[in-house]
């Protein structure tokens, strides 16, 4: 019967072929143990013309003309397959052979958990952990990387995703402030960003920008290219919400050229894991297009994520002992409620407009202009001449000795009771107590095109262009007045009468919904060009890219701060800071025969600094950071790389330099003297000409035991160090800027790069039933964790006496190294499992999953942490060395332990 069916398929091939003269595109789908797949939907994308597979998985498109095309193979039981492939005049036929369809697996949420969860740190601190991109790799070891070790902030090659890209129709997604990405301005809508159009890793070339360290993945939102059918979803886990459901509708490409798609979802908890961490987050997505002819489209994209997150502090252990790991200490009990004074409070949305025009056979220009405004406001307590409220300050603790442990759990939590009646007894003077916010809206406009054709049929030229638009209002506002009747626009430190935080209004009295303390603009505008080009040969495969861009910025200052009263160093316009970016890159593909490659990767390019980095102190200042300039990055990789069809491997090593980087952290320090006073302050620590080395090897290995059974093998050998003592500054209102001539350099040569493993490892294996279940399991091990230092106790400052301008008494090379050398924490073994399945009725299609992490609920892993780095100075420093439980040790989150994320969806 099947040799009838594919004599009746070949002799439809041929006759289709004989009568028309443009092309008939073909192929046939099997499993993983060579079986038919039969009934398999497949869709040309931008096209009405879907078709389904017979009953030997053949399937055809008749009357295709020259050009790309990409189409999606999917069915109930197995992943979703997208394949591109060109169509050239004259080719009668094209056989894109036998297409092997793998065992559905439902990685497809894996990630979306580890993303909220960096939002339910604390946001205000730079250390926190982060995590790369969550997107299901293109092999062993970047499956791995992002749903086994992402859970536990693994990130590949040490990089943050400060050095990654995601682009929504060409539009960057990272944040001009700090360079990262924000994933919560699309958080929740898994559906509409489950298959990205391209996600190429590390160095890898890519067709729609330059990219960076750590690979670009690159949404399209066209209507027509979600697959027709309605989606709905509720998931149930224990992370950073309990709760979500999401619904999803897309039309397909209509007969009027209308396409439509919708989507919209809800994630909710009332108490997270860690106490006091509720969230409510919603989602939506609307993208619509028209398409008039065959060359032209249009398409209208809008999509955000208004949220609302209350956040976790990090802890000494000293508190963490007392308390247990799930201790958080920015919340308290109001009216038999939890209130966390740490909110996060985001809502930036953005549109987009989008024509596509085919401009012929082999070229097309897709331009985009795109607007995101909104408002990110971190709320935190303040206080006017009154005690710290934070019950984990220093004081309070029990090793200070005011308080015994038992009394400490008394009082572990915010006293918003407490709060309220200080400011009812100070009713006349003005709020002791009050909740503010840290606001920045943001208004962004971008202009992207990009260009595409091809020289001939194995040479590719890609170009794309940008312009962004940056204006981002930056203030602090009166949130909550804890019943008080005002709160004072005054620092609470300066000289009475002349300590107003804005001159220019004599009026110091603030309102619930007031600026307060600093007001600031900060303006910029970029400009890009990034040329590309692709050459296939039959034993090689030859990419360059080049890239220039130049940006201008400035700080606009709203206050006249009392600390820089005259001319514009606070208010007004600061000087214009300009700079140019240009780098080039390079991908040559060896391939030994059809199974074997050799792949080199080399790339070098500058990076501008950030607003946050350009500016000293923009919340007062107009004062640009001195000695300030681009960073260099020298990247090179070389891979082995083998596709069999019971093996698939690839190793790589690796070697990236970045230089003359410079990095900022704020913190309270105390450099005094028994005799002197050389600065308590709150202040910015500046690092410039700082130099790092990320060096290792990756593998990654998939064994196709049996056609059901797999197993993986994944290793991540990695050093990541600073390779050199960097220039220290610091900043603070009372002294101002202090350079090198202060400091002198930090002595961090050989200190570790923090925030992730060094060194990693992951077994799985996975049955995949051909009843459409599947069960699998993975043993994690991370190694070489290290805490985040701070740099100013590195300094020569530490141990020198400013009263005699010597070394302290005492002061020994072997003491300094005990008091200054870098924590590492303990490495430690996760083991995580998954289990599902898929159900067809009819149209109707239904998967159930569930998967574990950490099964064995190991609360022992740091998951990051930074020094406190307040003592800049050698004898109290020693002292708290020497102290059982040190005042001043280190802040650390840790891993929630064993969660789990169940999902259920119904398809049609």
């Amino acid at each position: 019967m099947i040799k009838k069916l594919s004599i009746i398929s070949f002799f439809g091939i041929f006759s289709f072929s004989a009568l028309h003269a443009q092309t008939t595109v073909y192929a046939y789908l099997k499993d993983l143990s060579g079986k038919p797949i039969e009934s398999a939907g497949v869709d040309l994308k931008d096209s009405q013309n879907d078709v389904t597979a017979d009953k030997i998985g053949y399937f055809q498109f008749v009357d295709m003309k020259p050009g790309h095309y990409q189409i999606t193979i999917s069915k109930p039981g197995f992943d979703d397959k997208i394949l591109d492939f060109d169509v050239v005049a004259d080719e009668k036929r094209k056989d894109l052979g036998t297409i092997v369809l793998a065992p559905a697996s439902d990685h497809s949420d894996a990630g979306v958990i580890t993303i909220d969860d960096v939002g339910n740190q604390d946001d205000d601190n730079n250390s926190q952990p982060t995590v790369g991109l969550l997107s299901s790799g293109r092999d062993a070891f970047a499956n791995a990387a992002a749903f086994e070790l992402g859970a536990y902030w693994f990130r590949p090659r040490g990089v943050d995703n400060r050095y990654e890209d995601v682009l929504f129709n060409g539009v960057p997604m990272s944040k001009n402030d700090d360079g990262r990405i924000d994933f919560s301005n699309w958080g929740g809508l898994n559906d509409v960003t489950r298959y990205p159009q391209e996600n190429v890793d590390n160095l890898n070339p890519s067709e729609y920008t330059f990219g960076n360290l750590g690979g670009v993945v690159y949404y399209n939102t066209r209507a027509s290219s979600y697959r027709k059918g309605v989606s709905l979803a509720y998931s149930y886990t224990n992370r950073s919400y309990f709760n979500r459901a999401m619904a999803t509708y897309n039309s397909g490409l209509l007969k009027n050229g209308w396409a439509f798609s919708f989507s919209g979802s809800r994630r909710w908890a009332d108490d997270g894991v860690i106490d006091g961490t509720y969230q409510d987050a919603y989602a939506y997505f609307g993208s619509i297009e028209k398409r008039f002819g065959e060359r032209h489209s249009i398409n209208l994209t809008a999509f955000g994520s208004p949220t609302y997150r209350a956040s976790n502090s990090p802890n000494t252990q000293e508190a963490y002992d007392i308390m247990g790991k799930n201790y958080n200490s920015y919340w308290g009990w109001q009216d038999g409620e939890k209130r966390n004074s740490r909110i996060r409070k985001v809502f930036e949305p953005m549109f987009q407009l989008a024509h596509y025009w085919k401009m012929g056979k082999v070229s097309n220009l897709n331009t985009t202009i795109s607007y995101q405004q909104g408002s990110d406001a971190r709320s935190r307590l303040d206080w006017f001449h009154a005690a710290d409220p934070n019950p984990t300050y220093y004081r309070k603790l029990p090793s200070y000795g005011i308080y015994t442990a038992e009394e400490f759990k008394a009082n572990a939590q915010v006293d918003w009771e407490g709060l309220y009646q200080y400011n009812y007894g100070n009713l006349e003077t003005g709020a002791v107590y009050s909740v503010v916010e840290d606001v920045n809206k943001d208004k962004t406009l971008n202009v992207i095109s990009h260009f595409d054709t091809k020289f001939k049929d194995n040479w590719k030229f890609n170009a794309n262009f940008s312009y962004q638009n940056l204006k981002s209002d930056n203030f602090r506002r009166i949130k909550d007045l804890l019943g008080a009747a005002y709160a004072r626009n005054l620092d609470p430190y300066g000289d009475e009468g002349f300590n107003q935080w804005n001159l220019d209004n004599s009026d110091y009295k603030v309102y619930e919904g007031d600026r307060t303390q600093y007001s600031y603009i900060l303006n910029k505008n970029t400009y890009a060009i990034n040329l590309s080009t692709e050459i296939d040969l039959p034993r090689w495969n030859l990419v360059a890219s080049v890239f220039s861009s130049h940006s201008e910025s400035y700080r606009d200052g709203q206050f006249r701060n009392h600390f820089y009263a005259a001319g514009n160093l606070s208010k007004g316009k600061s000087d214009v800071y300009s700079t140019t970016d240009a780098g080039m890159k390079a991908k040559v593909t060896y391939k030994i025969d059809g199974k074997n490659f050799l792949v080199y990767t080399g790339a070098y390019f500058t990076l501008a600094p950030t607003l946050n980095e350009i500016f000293v102190n923009p919340r007062t200042s107009n004062l640009i950071t001195p000695e300030i300039q681009n960073m260099h990055v020298n990247s090179n990789e070389l891979s082995y790389i083998l596709r069999s069809q019971i093996l698939k491997l690839r190793l790589s090593g690796y070697y990236t330099t970045i230089k003359k980087a410079t990095e900022f952290s704020r913190y309270y320090f105390d450099i005094s003297g028994s005799t002197t006073d050389e600065g308590n302050a709150l202040a910015a620590e500046i690092l410039t000409n700082l130099d790092k080395t990320y060096k290792g090897l990756e593998l990654g290995a998939e064994i196709k035991v049996t056609p059901t059974l797999s197993v993986t093998a994944v290793g991540s050998l990695g050093d990541y160090t600073v390779t050199n003592n960097p220039n220290v500054a610091s900043y603070d209102d009372e002294h101002g800027y202090r350079g090198k001539e202060f400091w002198g350099t930090a002595n961090i040569k050989g200190y570790k790069v923090a925030g992730t493993p060094q060194k990693a490892a992951s077994f799985g294996i996975r049955y995949n039933s051909p009843k459409y279940w599947w069960i699998g399991a993975s043993a994690n091990y991370l190694a070489d964790q290290y805490l985040d230092y701070t740099a100013l106790n590195k300094t020569a400052v530490m141990y020198t006496d400013p009263a005699t301008g010597d070394n302290y008494a005492g002061v020994t090379p072997e003491l300094i190294q005990q008091l200054t050398q870098q924590r590492k924490f303990d490495n430690q073994f996760m083991l995580n499992a998954n289990v599902g399945k898929s159900f067809l009725f009819g149209k109707y299609r239904m998967g159930i999953s569930l998967s574990v992490s950490n099964i064995l609920n190991n609360r022992n892993y740091v998951t990051g942490g930074f020094e406190q780095g307040r003592l800049v100075n050698f004898p109290e420093a020693l002292a708290d060395m020497d102290r059982s439980t040190s005042y001043f040790g280190p802040k650390l989150w840790y891993d929630r332990g064993r969660n789990y994320f169940a999902n259920v969806y119904l398809r049609f």
